[in-house]
């Protein structure tokens, strides 16, 4: 395996994490307008606070989600990182699929 191909699941595999940082990201990413604080998230997810201030760290290291300075900290996904990107669009097709419980155009499949 290449050290490119190798360092993009290794990114994947930091990003994703487990189960609390996964729930992290999901609830970011399907409210992608919206910025979230820590407490928010806590309450969002059911993540306890001192794991959600973990997550975010990692995934604000990663460029996967901004931090913005205000008092109280905001967070919100970074929809300019491109695995960010390629990741809101399965969730996008995912939802296109369960809400209308057929396959998907032709077009939008991948081989």
């Amino acid at each position: 395996m290449t050290d490119k191909k190798r360092s993009l699941w290794k990114d994947l595999e930091d990003g994703f994490g487990g189960g609390s940082r996964f729930r992290i990201l999901l609830h970011l990413a399907l409210h992608p307008e919206e910025a979230h604080t820590k407490y928010a998230l806590v309450k969002a997810t059911g993540v306890r606070t001192p794991s959600v201030e973990e997550q975010l760290k990692t995934l604000v290291n990663m460029g996967w989600v901004k931090e913005y300075p205000f008092t109280p900290k905001t967070y919100q996904i970074n929809r300019e990182h491109k695995i960010v990107r390629a990741f809101l669009e399965f969730l996008e097709k995912i939802r296109w699929l369960t809400e209308s419980g057929s396959p998907l155009p032709q077009n939008s499949q991948t081989p």
